[in-house]
């Protein structure tokens, strides 16, 4: 398993609107993707920056983990992203290396991407997420 690339900063936000409003006022940046994500809980925006993005995370409610994130420790970084070749492989890896894992299996993610999570405990205190981007 090797990582590709950053895909990723997550930021956790109370207002996307707000957010993005901000991030394009002050850096002249705007998304280049804005989806809801339901099976995360989450409405995102994905900004452009060079080969990565920062990705803007709002609740859809207080009770999705980027809402009980959101009020534990209040706005700021959620965590990172990692592009991999494989998600299946890196995953395999992973496990035989003892990695605290959130999800032993691929899901759906924003893109239309497969991803997984890494435990913050595993490593370093923050969450990883590892992407593996779709072909279309």
């Amino acid at each position: 398993m090797k990582l590709l690339n950053l895909d990723h900063v997550a930021i956790a936000v109370r207002d996307l609107d707000i957010a993005v409003g901000a991030y394009s006022d002050r850096y002249k940046v705007a998304p280049l993707y804005r989806e809801v994500v339901e099976n995360q809980g989450v409405e995102e925006a994905m900004i452009p920056v060079g080969g990565s993005f920062i990705q803007l995370l709002q609740p859809l409610n207080p009770e999705t983990p980027v809402g009980k994130f959101l009020s534990k420790h209040g706005e700021g970084l959620h965590h990172i992203a990692y592009t991999v070749a494989s998600i299946d492989r890196a995953l395999s890896h992973l496990k035989a290396e003892g990695a605290r894992l959130i999800d032993t299996e691929a899901r759906v993610g924003g893109r239309g991407a497969r991803i997984a999570f890494v435990h913050p405990a595993d490593l370093g205190g923050t969450l990883i997420e590892l992407v593996e981007l779709s072909d279309g």
